[in-house]
């Protein structure tokens, strides 16, 4: 029997997909990478919480059910934009939409994702709830309604500030990480609520600027394509000064190294942000995506800080 045809006769359930093509697009929808940055910011913050190390098996239970939770947004968000997302190169090769064999049927059906989203949305609640405390399952809910229903149903296709107060979904895995250790939402992971809040306009409208023709066809309104590239650069200017200055606003509670490292690492993404603008204001080639990229690595930095001077034994204030 070829491999083909082993493939097919085990998998009559599902509409003669491969089961194992059938689960790895039931993963890709969940956004492995988006939620890998995601649990980025959540250990740091326990540690800080905690001053030290939490159990071993609150930790786990956290990271695992905050990447559920993640994941369950993620997938509904897909199912609920797979009509935008065909329309969109960066986009069209997601499950939902991407085409597969002679008879040019999705690897997933609409169905089957959406039941595949609220399924994890359930687990994530009930791991976190049982194995952390409920209020950081309810913070965890929060961010996933706030995603799918302030973001992708309420802002995303209709104003030009959707990734900005929609972003504030991609900030509660903070909160989940403190409340999980205390049992309570504290100043510190506010501030940090904070500072990805603002973290995230220039984040993803450097993205968007490189993608402006993708956006516009499917005629959803991000900042680069109602507004001018220099509007665009300025505004990330400015939000990044506001990133920068909210967390200098964690020294109280992280300790004078972490302070002079967010100072150093706030420098250098200011001097991107700014480079962005100065050469979008001289009519010169940009690179929207360096500024992308960097803020992919200045958050990761910023909480490794966060993590490694939690545990130090000197450098707190």
């Amino acid at each position: 029997m070829t491999q083909t045809a082993e493939a097919l006769a085990g998998t009559a359930a599902i509409g003669r997909r491969p089961v194992r093509l059938v689960a790895r697009s039931l993963f890709l929808l969940t956004k492995p990478r988006i939620i890998e940055l995601l649990l980025v910011t959540t250990l740091p913050v326990m540690l800080l919480a905690r001053h030290g190390l939490p159990r071993a098996g609150l930790i786990g239970v956290t990271l695992v059910g905050g990447a559920l939770a993640a994941g369950s947004a993620n997938t509904i968000n897909c199912y609920l934009d797979r009509d935008i997302d065909a329309l969109m190169r960066r986009t069209s090769r997601r499950p939902l939409v991407a085409r597969i064999g002679p008879g040019g049927q999705a690897a997933v059906r609409p169905a089957e994702a959406l039941a595949s989203g609220v399924l994890l949305g359930v687990a994530a609640t009930l791991l976190l709830g049982l194995g952390a405390n409920w209020l950081a399952a309810a913070l965890a809910d929060g961010a996933i309604g706030f995603y799918v229903f302030v973001y992708t149903l309420g802002l995303k296709r209709r104003s030009a500030s959707n990734i900005v107060i929609g972003g504030a979904a991609g900030c509660f895995p903070v909160l989940v990480g403190w409340a999980a250790v205390t049992g309570r939402v504290g100043w510190p992971a506010l501030v940090l609520f904070g500072v990805v809040f603002f973290w995230t306009p220039p984040h993803f409208w450097a993205l968007a600027m490189k993608f402006r023709e993708d956006y516009a066809a499917a005629k959803v309104p991000m900042l680069p394509v109602v507004a001018s590239a220099r509007v665009v650069a300025r505004k990330i200017v400015v939000y990044s000064w506001l990133m920068v200055g909210v967390t200098l606003a964690l020294v109280p509670w992280a300790g004078w190294i972490y302070g002079a490292c967010a100072v150093g690492l706030g420098a250098w993404f200011l001097a991107e942000a700014h480079r962005l603008r100065g050469r979008i204001a001289a009519d010169v080639a940009a690179a929207p995506m360096r500024l992308f990229h960097l803020s992919i690595g200045y958050l990761t930095l910023l909480f490794t800080v966060i993590a490694v001077t939690a545990l130090l034994p000197v450098g707190r204030v």
